[in-house]
Parts: C-alpha cells; sequence; structure tokens
C-alpha cells in the first residue's frame, strides 16, 4: 500500500493530495513541513512568513513552547476517556477558562461549528424551557454575510451562495437581517425567538466591525424580549482583536459564546460553549454530548492556552501590533479601506489593482502566506509575530499590488 513516505518531492504531495483528496479546497502551490513562531518553512527548504494564523487558530504561533510542552506531558500521561468518566484535566480547564473569561459554565465541544450548533441547541431548549415559546416553534436571528461553519445547519444561516448551493433542503428556524441594522434587527426579534447569533467581527464578510453602539443596543433588545445574546467569537476571540474576548471592546455581556480555533493553541480542535450557569444549565445527562469533547489531551491543551491569556501579553501584542499594521496598511495608495480590529485586517483593494488568487500567488513568490476573499485580504498573523516582520509582510503586499 502507498503511504506518505513514498512522496519526496513538493509536487508528488500536491498529487496525491489531488488524486486522494477531496477537492473541497483549493490550496496554493506550496508544500508546508515545518513551522515556529510567526514562520514556516516549505518541503523545499524556502521560508514563508505567515499572514493567515490558520484563520485564528495559531494566534500563539505555530508549535509555541508552553503549548506543545502541556500536550508532550498529557501524551504521557492520558488521552481519551468519554464524557463517562471524569479526568484530572477537564474540571480545571472549565474553571480557569470561566475566570478568565467572566462567564459561569463550560460546554466542551471539538470544532468552532460544533460549539456554535450546540449554542442554537440550547438556545432553543432553554427558549421552551424558560421562555415558554411553543415546542418547536423557536427562532434565531442572524445577520447576513455571516460565517458560523460549513455543516447543514449553519449553510440554512448562511447567505453565501457557494456555501448552500446544492446542499439544501435546509434547517428550518433561522431569521437573516442585515450586519449592523439594529432597526432590522428590532423587526425580526418577536415572541418566538429563542436567541441573536452574532459575530462580534465578521472575519468572511471582510473584517467587518459593526457601528458603535451596535452591541450595546442588541444587548438591550435581547434584555427588553426576554432573548439571549449568543456570540460566535470563534475567529474574533481569545486575543486575536486585542481584547480576551471581542466583546469586551463594546463593554456588552453576551449570554453565550461560541469559542474555538485558537482555543486549541494550534495543535488540535478544541471548542467550547462559555456563559451563563443558568442558560447551559437546560442542558441534563444523556441530551447532548461529544465522545471527544473535553478530553484530557484537549483541556491540557486548553489550560495551557488559558494560562498565556492570563498574563494579558497578547492582548497587547495585538492592540499594539493591530495599530501599527493598520496603520502601515492605510498608507498604501492601492489599498481603497481598511477594516478589523487588533492584529486582524480586512484590506480592500482599489479598484484597478490585482484582485483574487493571483494576489496570493504572486505574494507567495515573494515569501509571503496571504489568502484572498474577492477583492480583498484578510491578514490574521499570529500574535507572536515583531514590527519588524509585519513591515516586512506590508512591504510584500506594497509590491504586488503596485
Amino acid at each position: 500500500m502507498s503511504t506518505n513516505a513514498d512522496a519526496t518531492s513538493p509536487q508528488e504531495h500536491v498529487a496525491h493530495a489531488e488524486r486522494w483528496g477531496a477537492h473541497n479546497y483549493h490550496p496554493l502551490p506550496v508544500v508546508l513541513s515545518h513551522g515556529e513562531g510567526a514562520w514556516v518553512t516549505g518541503l523545499d527548504g524556502r521560508r514563508y512568513l505567515d499572514f493567515v494564523a490558520g484563520y485564528s487558530a495559531l494566534n500563539f504561533g505555530h508549535r509555541h513552547p508552553e503549548i506543545v510542552a502541556a500536550a508532550k506531558a498529557q501524551l504521557d500521561r492520558l488521552t481519551l476517556t468519554g464524557r463517562s468518566f471524569h479526568n484530572d484535566q477537564f474540571g480545571l480547564f472549565c474553571r480557569e477558562l470561566t475566570e478568565l473569561t467572566g462567564t459561569e459554565m463550560v460546554l466542551p465541544a471539538n470544532t468552532g461549528a460544533e460549539a456554535v450548533e450546540s449554542a442554537v441547541k440550547v438556545a432553543r431548549k432553554w427558549a421552551y424551557q424558560v421562555k415558554g415559546v411553543p415546542d418547536g416553534t423557536a427562532e434565531i436571528v442572524v445577520a447576513g454575510a455571516n460565517f458560523h461553519g460549513r455543516t447543514t445547519t449553519m449553510v440554512s444561516l448562511s447567505t453565501d451562495a457557494a456555501a448552500r448551493k446544492e446542499f439544501g433542503p435546509f434547517t428550518p428556524g433561522f431569521r437573516v437581517v442585515p450586519y449592523g441594522d439594529v432597526d432590522a434587527l428590532r423587526a425580526a426579534v418577536g415572541e418566538h425567538t429563542a436567541a441573536v447569533l452574532l459575530e462580534p467581527v465578521q472575519g468572511e464578510a471582510g473584517v467587518v466591525v459593526p457601528p458603535k453602539g451596535y452591541f450595546a443596543e442588541v444587548r438591550q433588545l435581547c434584555d427588553d424580549t426576554a432573548t439571549l445574546f449568543v456570540a460566535d467569537e470563534v475567529q474574533c476571540g481569545l486575543a486575536r482583536t486585542g481584547a480576551t474576548l471581542a466583546l469586551d471592546h463594546e463593554g456588552v455581556r453576551a449570554d453565550l459564546y461560541a469559542l474555538g480555533k485558537s482555543l486549541g493553541g494550534g495543535l488540535l480542535p478544541v471548542s467550547a460553549v462559555i456563559g451563563r450557569a443558568d442558560v447551559l444549565g437546560v442542558l441534563k445527562p444523556g441530551e447532548h454530548g461529544s465522545t471527544f469533547g473535553g478530553n484530557p489531551l484537549a483541556a491540557a491543551v486548553g489550560r495551557a492556552v488559558v494560562r498565556l491569556l492570563a498574563t494579558g501579553e497578547f492582548q497587547e501584542r495585538s492592540r499594539e501590533l493591530g495599530a501599527h499594521l493598520h496603520a502601515r496598511l492605510g498608507e498604501l495608495d492601492s489599498v481603497a479601506e481598511v477594516n478589523g480590529r487588533g492584529l486582524w485586517a480586512g484590506v480592500e483593494i482599489a479598484e484597478g489593482r490585482p484582485m483574487g488568487r493571483p494576489v496570493s500567488e504572486a505574494l507567495l513568490e515573494r515569501g509571503l502566506l496571504v489568502k484572498e476573499n474577492r477583492s480583498h485580504l484578510r491578514i490574521a498573523p499570529p500574535l507572536v509575530i515583531t514590527r519588524e516582520e509585519i513591515d516586512r509582510g506590508v512591504d510584500a503586499i506594497a509590491e504586488v499590488l503596485g
């Protein structure tokens, strides 16, 4: 039987992926084999500066030594039990994560989409048990141009045609309103509304931050109508925007938060729903579960991530380096607009300049990993990046865009 060891050149690895892997991605033509900090190395020995960071899954860089050490130590002890038994990492992980985020309870999961789906389930059950919504009629109000994952339920609430085409029938129970439009949101919330589900920053849409005061009005609306506010912080949470939770910038608290990506430290999938104990408390044994959710290895890695965030270093780095990144990008004539917050930027390319995949390919040739999205670039380097490395990346973008 053929094995990965049979492939020796980058071309062979690409050929294997194209022949044996489903074509649900269109990767850039590079085969990566090593990573450290903000840098990765290709199979050919060439180094690349990472301006993608696994869509924020690598907030702490590639192979952060403290996170790797925690994983190695746990690998020598216990990796999986299933939730039919207690383990000596999970309870501590829950306590430490709630202390970091100022929440009350943790529901563990694996992927970001799973966390958001779990929050949807909890919100519906809460609506039936607490709000008194008739069974089977609960609605979730979401924003257009959202990205909450690729499962059937998550694409049911998406407005992205590519995400929806030929994947129906779709899960009912969702209403979509424009992002940042509080009047439209107010009109959509009714007596059957279980929750309002929003991203504090819309990453896929171009790292979009809503108008100032929007989330304060969302919070007030939810309070006035006995509706839950659920924040999807899978991408924007855990220091990416310069705060532990992106919603902290608004001085607003959600009832539930979905976390993922960087909660696994770039090592393995770890996600969670965190929030109010009286809301998550509607779940009873046997009603919801996950074989790998809360496993000892994931919990040990999550605890290492929490320890790093507890110092405040990464939140500060995101704020300070993010200000530099945005300032540098804003100076480029080839850039029409820069959106975002912290060390996260959506770069709208000026009309008449190169756009789309050719830009990412040209940057790859210059040793920079960036992923395009229609007419903008989404930039989210690891939070361990230096000011000089940011300048190096922006200089490459300026050269390619002209």
